[in-house]
């Protein structure tokens, strides 16, 4: 058996950030903005998105989907990884939270690459299915009682060869406790498993952030 990772304590996940973090100056603003915040928890983090920004170059990715906007942190980090002509389509339940991203949307110069549409996310989605949209990449981090239906909507509007990424899928470590049984960490519990065993994609479970897991369209 390999040896494990070392436990990424803080001064490695400094290094980690020093040595592998390249943020553009409005995305980094935006994210201690969105630090400050009593609700900072709920951003992405930043090789999270460092790493979805990396696949969507790498594969040449032009059409995003995210579902859960919050500040537009994420959703800049992949607006500004998208071509001129690329588009992220991001859904949030309001618009409060996004309303801080959009002066940095526009002050990063990728505000036209970003529309927000407000309103439940189920409905967003159905209404994208209805419109015959296609994603190369959906990126969840909303609802993690919902993630199976997010899941099961995205998985509907990305091509084939496309990714679904869901955010918290380690959800504190919780998943792997067994006496942890609130509502949120069953929820990702059973859809971990559900990715690892579906057919319909190839999947990694990635110990990034609050955990990421990735999962390509056959």
């Amino acid at each position: 058996m390999s040896p494990r990772p070392p436990v990424m304590s803080d001064r490695l996940h400094e290094y980690v950030l020093r040595c592998g973090l390249r943020e553009h100056p409005v995305l980094r603003t935006l994210g201690r903005l969105t630090d400050g915040l009593p609700e900072a928890s709920m951003r992405s983090s930043a090789e999270q998105m460092q790493l979805l920004a990396f696949l969507l170059e790498l594969t040449g990715a032009t059409r995003v989907l995210e579902v859960g906007c919050f500040t537009g942190y994420g959703t800049l980090a992949m607006a500004l990884a998208l071509p001129p002509h690329g588009r992220v389509v991001t859904l949030d339940v309001n618009e409060d939270w996004p309303a801080i991203g959009r002066r940095h949307w526009q002050a990063a110069g990728v505000a036209e690459r970003i529309e927000l549409r407000v309103g439940l996310a189920l409905d967003g989605l159905a209404a994208l299915r209805a419109e015959g949209a296609e994603f190369d990449l959906a990126y969840v981090d909303a609802d993690k009682k919902l993630y199976d239906a997010y899941y099961e909507a995205a998985l509907g509007l990305v091509r084939p060869g496309g990714v679904v990424a869901l955010d918290n899928v380690l959800w504190g470590g919780g998943g792997a406790d067994p006496d942890a049984h609130d509502r949120q960490t069953e929820s990702l519990r059973a859809l971990n498993a559900k990715i690892q065993a579906d057919p319909r994609v190839s999947s990694v479970l990635l110990p990034l952030g609050d955990g990421l897991m990735l999962a390509r369209k056959r």
